[in-house]
C-alpha cells in the first residue's frame, strides 16, 4: 500500500502546485474546469483565498491518506478512505464558493 500513498501523495503535490499557481497569477483564477472566473473586485485577495484553499486541502487530503502506510494490500479498510475523500471534495467545492460570493463584484 505504499505505492497508493505515493500516488495520493503525488496528487497532493499537484494541489500544492496549483496553490502555487493561484498566488503568482495576475488574472482572476478558474476553479471549475471549462470555466470563465469570475469578476472579482480584488483580484489579489481572490487568488491569495483559492490559494489557501488548495493548499490547506492538500495537506487534510495527504493527512487523510496517511492510513495508506499501514493497510495492509487488499485491505477493506480502504473503503472507509474513500467516503472521507469523498466528504473532502465536497467540503472543498463549498468553501469556494463561499470565497467567490465574498469576492464577486
Amino acid at each position: 500500500m505504499v505505492m497508493a500513498f505515493v500516488i495520493w501523495s503525488a496528487v497532493c503535490a499537484l494541489f500544492i502546485g496549483i496553490g502555487i499557481s493561484c498566488i503568482k497569477s495576475s488574472i482572476a483564477v478558474g476553479f471549475f474546469t471549462f470555466t470563465e472566473p469570475s469578476d472579482v473586485k480584488d483580484i489579489s485577495g481572490y487568488n491569495k483565498a483559492v490559494a489557501k484553499l488548495w493548499m490547506i486541502y492538500a495537506v487534510i487530503f495527504e493527512i487523510i491518506g496517511i492510513p495508506l502506510l499501514y493497510l495492509k494490500q487488499n485491505s477493506p479498510m480502504i473503503l472507509l478512505l474513500m467516503p472521507l475523500a469523498i466528504i473532502w471534495v465536497i467540503s472543498l467545492i463549498i468553501v469556494y464558493l463561499k470565497i467567490e460570493s465574498k469576492f464577486r463584484k
